[in-house]
């Protein structure tokens, strides 16, 4: 028999001992809430026997967590799991499936803001306009199991810049580095600027006049859109241009990587879980693990 104790060292969750009693603690309650709920509406009323009869869960909520971790860090096999924790496959992939839930709505941590989350993009802005935050956005795609011949929409998925199937993520952080959002991931098709369009940026935009945004080249669209905000890099210079304006836009444009760059290290952070280095599974839900390790990795940044 496995010693349960050993499979929450960070090697295997990806978080630190702390972190996951901090989660253990956010996350307990509200898992008994779904389970309560759940057999309240099996059961059709009221329960009729006392708190703690019945069945046992063959996997307490610790266990059903740190399943669910070591999952989404090493994208072990639910059945190994199940071998390990002495379970049935189904119960371990239940377990998996509420837990990962649980973890993507939590939303995403901030600096020196303890117990506030950040769940949808209007919440960014309208922090980073209290905090006078510049933010920086990018998009990543993961790659996913191409669509059965046949299907409708199969092409959707399929990504110029990839030349693979995949689905696309936009996600903003700060000047630190720090995940504060990610949005419902995309097909991967679809272009940088119309996802964080269909995203709803330029309604926040329109509502949250002091905030500012750096971008790449990928989002000229929208910085010619929203000026002064969607802050993309400086165009091309005519060709013949004279070297003294080369020079100046060439160091334009390392200021603004040096200071975008911190958005790709956001992204590197949420690659480093093997989930969302190539995704083999349904790709219904990638969005829910996508957001759960973001959540995650907002986590560790904050505490770190």
């Amino acid at each position: 028999m496995v010693d349960r104790s050993v499979l929450t060292h960070p090697l295997f969750t990806g978080v630190s001992r702390a972190h996951l009693s901090s989660l253990i603690a956010e996350l307990a309650r509200p898992w008994v809430a779904e389970v309560e709920g759940r057999r309240h509406q099996a059961r059709g009323g009221a329960r009729k026997r006392a708190l703690g009869a019945g069945a046992r869960h063959q996997l307490v909520f610790v266990d059903r967590l740190v399943a669910t971790l070591i999952h989404l860090r090493h994208d072990l096999p639910h059945a190994v799991l199940a071998l390990l924790y002495e379970v049935d496959r189904s119960t371990v992939t239940r377990a998996v499936g509420e837990v990962r839930r649980l973890l993507a709505r939590r939303g995403f941590a901030v600096a020196d803001r303890p117990g506030v989350r950040l769940r949808i993009l209007e919440d960014v802005f309208a922090y980073a306009q209290a905090e006078g935050v510049r933010l920086r956005l990018d998009a990543t795609e993961v790659q996913v199991r191409r669509p059965a011949a046949g299907r409708g929409g199969r092409r959707a998925f399929v990504s110029d810049k990839k030349k693979q199937n995949t689905m696309k993520a936009t996600v903003i952080a700060d000047h630190q580095g720090r995940t504060l959002w990610t949005d419902a991931l995309r097909p991967g098709r679809m272009h940088d600027a119309t996802a964080a369009r269909t995203a709803g940026i330029g309604r926040c935009f329109d509502h949250f006049d002091l905030v500012q945004v750096l971008l790449d080249d990928g989002y000229l669209g929208l910085g010619r859109d929203h000026r002064g905000k969607a802050l993309t890099p400086p165009r091309k210079l005519r060709p013949g241009a004279i070297a003294p304006f080369v020079e100046h836009r060439e160091r334009q444009r390392h200021g603004h990587s040096s200071q975008r760059i911190t958005v790709e290290h956001a992204l590197a952070d949420h690659k480093r879980w093997k989930q969302l280095q190539r995704w083999t599974h349904r790709r219904d839900r990638l969005p829910d693990t996508y957001q759960a390790i973001a959540t995650l990795v907002s986590d560790r940044t904050i505490t770190a």
